[in-house]
Parts: structure tokens; C-alpha cells; sequence
């Protein structure tokens, strides 16, 4: 008896039968579903892993201290700049206070993005390997969107109108999201999330099917 399928596939195997452009989009509409997740996940861990580590004082190790300088990241002209100035700023270095909230909502969001992903969005069975890419890939893309979040971040709060200081945080969390949604899709997509070749095959036979229906 075969498996009765889920609606989710059944829009699959239609997407797959109109051929590989409308499975492809189809693909994309997925992920930002997904992304979409994420974005929230994000953006709750990002308001709330302030309250835990905006006491921590231990400052970054020297080669992040080159990409986050206290001057680009905070303007002490303003009150609230001044005010996370002498928060997050040790002997003119930045702490991890300051910077463990944007990279951990982002490294634990997308962490799940990928998994899931991985299992209903490119029906992938890639080995291992390709997740711990996947993490050396974000690492370095995180370490990127963390440093420009923080910026967005810093740039909002001292803008002088309120709703943009209580948005800060938020605003800053989509700012990081697009740039990391334009770079994971086609890296997910094209090299670390292959579809499963029984897929491939499920997809094929859809799309002779569909052309002599």
C-alpha cells in the first residue's frame, strides 16, 4: 500500500511536475517560510540574551576587537551611545556583553533554519560534513551580520526619534536576516543540501509524467 502523502508533498510533487523554474521557486517560497522562523526565533533571543549577558564584562580577543572598534559602534555625543559606551566598553575594548546577544540569536536561528531546511525544503540527505561547512560558512557570515547589526543597532538608538531607538534592536535583527537569506539560499540550495537522489528521481518521473498527461 503506498504511503498516503502529506499536502506539503503533494504541492511538491506538483511544483517538481511544472518543472525545475517553478520547483526551484517553489523551493525559495519554502525557505522563506522557514527564514521566516528563524527571523522570529532571532528576534526573541536578541531582545532577550540582553538581560543575561549585558553584565558580562570580559572583552573580545584581539582579532575581534579589529572588527568591532567601540568608536564605529558607539556615539558617545548622545545619551544612549555614552550610556552603552560605558556599558560594553572596557579600557577601550568591546565586551562579549555587548556582542554574545546578536551572535548567539543568530548562530542557534539559523542553526534550526538549517535542519529544517535540510528536511522539508530540499528533502536533503547530506552527510555530516556538510553541516559542519554549514558552521564555519555562518561563522564567518555571522561574525559579518553581527558586526553590521551591531552598527544598525548603534546607528538606530542615537538617531534621536523614538520609535527608531525602540525599534533598534529589531530593525537591526532584519538588516542582518536579508543579507544572510541572500547568501544561505544558494549555498544551501547548490552545494550543501543536494536533494536525495530517489527525490531527483521522484521529480523526474513527475515531469514526463506532466508532458504526456
Amino acid at each position: 500500500m503506498a504511503e498516503k502523502k502529506s499536502f506539503l508533498e503533494k504541492i511538491d510533487d506538483a511544483a517538481a511536475a511544472k518543472g525545475e523554474g517553478i520547483k526551484a521557486l517553489w523551493q525559495f517560497v519554502k525557505f522563506l517560510v522557514v527564514s521566516l522562523g528563524v527571523t522570529i526565533i532571532q528576534l526573541i533571543l536578541a531582545n532577550t540574551l540582553p538581560l543575561i549577558f549585558d553584565h558580562m564584562t570580559t572583552t573580545l580577543p584581539e582579532f575581534l576587537q579589529k572588527i568591532f572598534v567601540p568608536e564605529s559602534l558607539f556615539d558617545v555625543s548622545t545619551e544612549v551611545g555614552a550610556r552603552d559606551f560605558t556599558k560594553y566598553v572596557i579600557n577601550g575594548v568591546v565586551t562579549w556583553g555587548y556582542v554574545l546577544p546578536f551572535f548567539l540569536s543568530n548562530a542557534l536561528a539559523n542553526v534550526y533554519g538549517y535542519i529544517q531546511n535540510k528536511k522539508t525544503t530540499f528533502k536533503s540527505d547530506a552527510p555530516t560534513y556538510c553541516f559542519v561547512i554549514y558552521i564555519f560558512v555562518l561563522t564567518a557570515l555571522i561574525l559579518f551580520s553581527t558586526w553590521f547589526q551591531a552598527f544598525i543597532y548603534s546607528l538606530l538608538s542615537t538617531a534621536g526619534i523614538g520609535i527608531l531607538q525602540n525599534l533598534a534592536r529589531t530593525i537591526a535583527s532584519l538588516a542582518a536576516g536579508m543579507i544572510q537569506l541572500i547568501v544561505l539560499f544558494p549555498l544551501e540550495k547548490f552545494v550543501l543540501l543536494k536533494e536525495k537522489v530517489e527525490e531527483v528521481e521522484e521529480t523526474e518521473e513527475a515531469t514526463k509524467t506532466e508532458k504526456t498527461a
